[in-house]
């Protein structure tokens, strides 16, 4: 199915795989900040892991606030591949596999990025994706894609279409 006829009915018809299998094609790169007396500093992207690594060349770099407990969500790209980190806070990101062609169709993914756990997350198109801020006041987050922002390529649905159980946090 392409990117721009998946919609609400689709999406509520298929049973999703919740696993800590990564999904093909998403990456997750620890960061490393380098820490000392005057404080610290945190690489967020290098052209060498482009080759090293698979990450990709980005075109369009910005930064996003989002206030605490809010979910922003579920989108998805037919064309561009986000590669963002948190710069401050903690965030949840889910990812759901819409592919149909992928060996991990149908799998979603769920991982935590923040300061304190420096991590470059690379999703490709066709993962459908969101976030949830864990932490106040609110999570920074730095999206360096792979290109120029377009309102077309952008597919949203509503918050709790699929995996309305997947939200942290959970009490247990």
């Amino acid at each position: 199915m392409k990117t721009q006829d998946i919609n609400k009915d689709w999406l509520k018809s298929l049973d999703f795989k919740i696993t800590k299998s990564t999904i093909d094609g998403v990456k997750l790169k620890e960061l490393n900040p380098i820490v000392d007396g005057r404080g610290e500093v945190t690489e967020l992207w290098s052209l060498p892991w482009v080759e090293k690594e698979g990450f990709l060349v980005p075109k369009h770099i910005y930064q996003s606030f989002t206030d605490y407990g809010v979910t922003k969500c579920w989108h998805l790209h037919a064309l561009h591949t986000d590669q963002f980190t948190v710069t401050r806070g903690k965030l949840q990101v889910c990812l759901v596999d819409l592919r149909e062609d992928s060996p991990t169709f149908k799998t979603a993914n769920s991982f935590v990025l923040g300061n304190n756990q420096p991590r470059l997350l690379m999703i490709p198109p066709g993962v459908m994706h969101g976030w949830k801020a864990l932490s106040q006041p609110e999570v920074i987050v730095t999206n360096l894609q792979t290109e120029i922002y377009d309102p077309a390529d952008e597919f949203k649905f509503e918050w709790n279409i699929v995996l309305q159980d997947i939200w942290e946090p959970k009490n247990g």
